[in-house]
């Protein structure tokens, strides 16, 4: 008795479905990057591919994130301030304590420091930045690079402790060096030139996928159309 029949094998068509799919989603990540360049605190997103990517595709991608500094420009807002060194600012938000790079902040009216969003920002100690007096101006407001907040008390003609800020590594470890700069944003750390070489490789491998895919997908249809006849 002779058998005969059709085998497919998984090995060849859906693999290349994967590795498709897989650069699609490595393209997206650059793109995110791309578009973040310009974002103060932004830090660049950078894709893992862990082992036996070629049996569980987009599954094996995971990120992690580029701490290194990003570049510095200078505002001259007292109330701009970015760090030159890794580590995260501590916010407290309505879902709990998050950490930022971001530090353009401002005063309300009760001399409390907030973010742009309106969290609150903390201090080593984990309480709220507020200033002991409320200054007429920000010009009066004095950030040194440990994080110290002072302000001017214009009756004492001295300067007043409000706190020292909240720096903090990944792990919530306490920076001691954070080398707070006042007067400055930090915009991403993101570097176009290795995105863009990155952004060109995606598309080619995409595409000799996608073509392995149509010629396999060809040379079975002609397969199955010719045991039909």
């Amino acid at each position: 008795m002779i058998n005969g029949g059709v085998h497919f094998t998984e090995r060849g068509i859906v693999q290349n479905i994967r590795a498709m799919r897989m650069q699609t989603v490595l393209m997206g990540i650059t793109n995110e990057n791309v578009v973040g360049f310009d974002k103060i605190g932004y830090q660049a997103k950078v894709p893992v591919v862990s082992s036996f990517a070629e049996f569980i595709g987009e599954d094996a991608i995971s990120t992690t994130t580029d701490d290194k500094v990003g570049r510095l420009a200078l505002t001259e807002n007292p109330l701009d301030v970015a760090l030159a060194e890794k580590g995260y600012f501590q916010i407290q938000t309505k879902d709990g304590v998050k950490l930022t790079r971001d530090g353009r902040f401002k005063m309300n009216k009760d001399g409390e420091i907030l973010a742009l969003d309106g969290s609150r920002v903390l201090t080593n100690m984990g309480t709220p930045l507020v200033l002991p007096v409320v200054p007429e101006k920000l010009d009066d407001i004095s950030i040194d690079l440990n994080g110290v907040v002072r302000v001017l008390n214009k009756k004492t003609r001295k300067f007043e402790t409000a706190g020292t800020l909240g720096v903090v590594s990944q792990d919530g470890i306490a920076v001691l060096a954070p080398n707070v700069r006042q007067g400055y944003n930090e915009y991403s750390n993101v570097n176009l030139q290795s995105e863009f070489m990155q952004a060109m490789m995606y598309p080619k491998t995409f595409e000799a996928n996608r073509q392995l895919y149509q010629i396999q997908n060809s040379n079975l249809q002609r397969v199955i159309s010719s045991l039909g006849s």
